[in-house]
C-alpha cells in the first residue's frame, strides 16, 4: 500500500501524458475538455509526487 502511495503522483502524470498522446495521435487537438483535463492531471499528479514524497521521508 505504502509503495502504491509513494506512486501515485507519478501514475496521475503518466495518465495525463498517455491522454495527451491519445489525443495526438487521433488528430483530436482541439477539444479543450480533453486537453485541460490531462494538464489538470499533469500538474496535480507532480504536485501529489513532491507532497507525498516528502511526508514519506520525514
Amino acid at each position: 500500500m505504502k509503495s502504491l502511495l509513494k506512486n501515485l503522483g507519478l501514475i496521475l502524470v503518466l495518465i495525463g501524458t498517455i491522454i495527451l498522446l491519445v489525443c495526438y495521435f487521433t488528430g483530436d487537438v482541439n477539444n479543450n475538455v480533453i486537453l485541460a483535463s490531462s494538464a489538470t492531471l499533469l500538474v496535480v499528479g507532480l504536485i501529489a509526487y513532491i507532497q507525498i514524497n516528502k511526508r514519506i521521508a520525514d
